[in-house]
């Protein structure tokens, strides 16, 4: 469920958000329209349940409690949830209190994920964030009071502002993570093109941290957070065991997932085949369409069972345990082990990039920060 406003546009964000004051915010308007492209889908998608609903955006924080749960209860009401379903928030600090933390824990969400991002002033400002380092302590020890899940995101490799350390780093993950939270997603900074990062990047004006920093900081985080509990089960993300984010785990693990919203994605399976589509990116168009019935979306594309299958790769390898390539091969219908592939997983367990187990791939622990290569290799 995508939610596109923002009180500012971050210079490194590549989603489609929108720079909009509080209020001038739709509240009401932009839920009526959610809910409206919930009913016209819900139509062709009989017998499914909830097990996770994730309000990304954008701001989610920013949107009243009232309507992100009136949407809310509009989805668990045409799709029952599984038992233990996770409802996600996430939150920027400029717009997280106790109050609105536990606004949104009564409006059913049970997970909050506080976009904390730095401790450090320099930093946040060169990232564009408004918050200070005692605002996201705050929002965090807010989030935790909800009774809620609470997570933090990081961003590591940050060379603007004041320049950080892999040490520096590791230090700020332990120290957000000894407020007493049991979920991290830690991530080095990456330059998107048609951002404003992207932009001062190719002009030769950003400053970049170099690859070594940006693998030592990669370890040290992950150094600091093991030795408080959470363990690496996605590439950047760490947890307590039994507190991963559910949400995400059955993305990686190629599940299927409607995308409500404003430049929503979702992708929708019918057998072997699936279709995924995006909607509209602009929400006054967005709003119009969904509240006339009308389809909301701005691209559709017909996925075959092959290009199922190395999405499956790119995201299952992912994941610290990696993933059983015949078994997502079989639901498929396809043969996941012909010859080229088959020379390249040898190739990779030979430069100790990849480990077997059977037909379960896994990426080697000392090659996780080159995942994504990896991955492109068994295309």
């Amino acid at each position: 469920m995508h939610f596109p406003y923002c009180l500012a546009k971050c210079p490194y964000c590549d989603f489609t958000s929108f720079a909009t004051p509080r209020e001038e915010i739709p509240h009401a308007g932009y839920a009526d329209a959610v809910i409206a492209e919930l009913h016209r889908r819900a139509a062709g998608l009989a017998g499914r349940q909830t097990a996770t609903v994730f309000f990304g955006g954008g701001t989610p924080s920013l949107w009243d409690p009232a309507e992100l749960g009136r949407v809310l209860a509009a989805i668990l009401a045409r799709f029952p949830p599984v038992p233990d379903v996770e409802i996600t928030a996430e939150c920027n600090p400029s717009s997280l209190d106790e109050a609105r933390a536990r606004a949104l824990v009564a409006a059913g969400v049970n997970r909050l994920s506080v976009g904390v991002q730095s401790l450090d002033r320099q930093r946040l400002s060169f990232l564009g964030r408004l918050h200070d380092p005692p605002g996201a302590l705050r929002a965090v020890e807010a989030a935790l009071a909800s009774g809620a899940r609470v997570s933090a995101d990081l961003i590591f490799g940050v060379q603007g502002g004041a320049p950080q350390s892999a040490e520096a780093a590791a230090d700020e993950a332990g120290r957000v993570v000894d407020l007493g939270l049991s979920h991290v997603s830690a991530y080095g900074l990456t330059i998107e093109p048609g951002t404003r990062f992207g932009d001062l990047h190719r002009k030769g004006r950003l400053p970049v941290a170099p690859d070594e920093l940006i693998m030592s900081a990669f370890d040290a985080v992950g150094a600091a957070l093991a030795a408080r509990g959470l363990r690496r089960y996605e590439v950047s993300n760490y947890a307590k065991p039994g507190a991963e984010a559910r949400h995400n785990l059955r993305y990686w693990q190629g599940h299927e997932y409607l995308g409500l919203g404003c430049a929503a994605v979702g992708t929708l399976a019918a057998g072997i085949q699936a279709t995924r589509y995006k909607n509209a990116r602009d929400p006054r168009q967005y709003m119009r369409l969904a509240l006339e019935g009308a389809a909301t979306e701005a691209e559709v594309e017909a996925l075959d069972p092959e290009t199922r299958l190395r999405e499956r790769i790119m995201l299952g390898l992912r994941l610290t345990a990696g993933f059983d390539i015949a078994q997502a091969a079989s639901d498929l219908g396809v043969d996941p082990l012909g010859p080229d592939r088959r020379r390249a997983i040898d190739k990779l367990v030979r430069r100790r990039a990849l480990e077997v187990e059977g037909t379960r791939l896994r990426v080697a622990p000392e090659a996780r920060h080159l995942t994504d290569g990896i991955a492109a290799e068994l295309f």
